[in-house]
């Protein structure tokens, strides 16, 4: 068990556990903090999707910047049980938790998100595979981010904006073309 912490907002410098479950790397700190620079600070008004939460940070972190509503999907039942436990002592009516396969997640009274989060696991296609799926999940003039073992230039009808790299993950902000 490790842990990592909240950089920004309501919430932070607050603790967050993370559990040992296979295949999960949080966003370190930096990339977070380049990425809620990109995004401002305030994210009243936005709806996020943390469709791959794994240790729920990026989804925590929306939150703790004023998100009104933000869904945390996870498939790990091991993962999930720690977002269980680290939702809880947030204690945020704003966050919903969702355990299943991404491409099996529906979200509740059909809502859209303004902002969605892709940090799936490596070497499996998974961004290919969601890709169909986006365009339901996503409002017109959504923003996605994306992390992935390589650069991308592109995700459906989004394109980089902004790019990073921090040692082996590639960082990417996607918007509508």
């Amino acid at each position: 068990m490790s842990r990592i912490r909240i950089t920004g907002g309501e919430w932070r410098s607050r603790l967050i556990q993370v559990t040992a479950a296979p295949g999960l790397r949080p966003t370190p700190d930096r990339v977070r903090e380049t990425l809620f620079n990109w995004l401002g600070q305030d994210l009243s008004g936005r709806s996020c999707l943390d469709l791959f939460a794994g240790s729920g940070i990026l989804g925590f972190e929306a939150a703790s910047r004023g998100a009104d509503y933000v869904a945390l999907v996870e498939s790990s039942r091991l993962a999930f049980a720690q977002l269980q436990k680290n939702a809880a002592t947030l204690d945020c009516p704003r966050l919903a938790l969702f355990c299943c396969d991404a491409l099996k997640f529906a979200p509740p009274e059909a809502r859209r998100f303004d902002l969605i989060f892709l940090d799936p696991p490596y070497h499996q296609g998974w961004l290919e595979r969601i890709l169909p799926r986006l365009d339901a999940w996503a409002t017109p003039e959504a923003l996605l981010y994306a992390e992935a073992e390589a650069p991308l230039t592109r995700l459906g009808r989004w394109s980089v904006s902004r790019q990073g790299r921090a040692g082996q993950v590639f960082f990417h902000l996607l918007e509508p073309t």
